[in-house]
């Protein structure tokens, strides 16, 4: 559940591309930054967990090439950039489908051993305001989501009824630097 709402928030807040109502698929993926002090470690999974500057937490794994994570502690105050992806599709006459992990097929894929987390949504919308860039969609389990789209030319050929298949994944940190005290 909370993994949908950070799927669609970055549908709505990260996406830059023209969104045709016909359009296949739209992708947007982009560098994270995220700055945060470090609450957990585990060494087998070679996860971090970052209370973030501005409240929420974040976990990333690290490959084993990023040897700055050896050397973390909990309490650092850690940069740690890590990809993310969005792929959107409008797929009208689509069931709706709540949050389904699709880790492990991505990961089977080309370039696949970097993926941390893959999951996928279908979510219909129901208002466009496009002189507001707010749209409001209802979750498969029912729930109402009002949010306001970074960009208005995501709106663009979008319309009330449409189905919108979304596919959020996260790959592994890019990089972890320790802050110099």
């Amino acid at each position: 559940m909370r993994l949908l709402l950070a799927v669609v928030a970055s549908l709505t807040t990260t996406l830059t591309g023209t969104f045709a109502a016909e359009q296949q698929n739209t992708a947007v993926t982009r560098d994270v930054t995220i700055v945060g002090t470090v609450t957990r470690i585990d060494r087998q999974s070679r996860s971090v967990t970052c209370a973030l500057e501005g409240g929420g937490s974040q976990t990333v794994r690290a490959d084993r090439e990023l040897t700055t994570f050896d050397d973390l502690k909990v309490g650092d105050v850690v940069t740690v950039r890590y990809v993310e992806s969005v792929v959107v599709a409008v797929r009208r006459g689509a069931s709706m489908q709540t949050e389904k992990e699709t880790t492990a097929a991505a990961r089977r894929g080309a370039g696949g051993e970097n993926i941390e987390l893959q999951a996928k949504a279908v979510v219909t919308i129901d208002r466009i305001d496009l002189e507001r860039s707010v749209v409001e969609y209802r979750t498969a389990d029912g729930r109402r989501v009002v949010r306001r789209v970074e960009h208005k030319n995501l709106l663009e050929g979008l319309r009330a009824g449409d189905r919108i298949e979304v596919t959020f994944t996260l790959e592994r940190a890019v990089s972890i630097d320790r802050r110099r005290r």
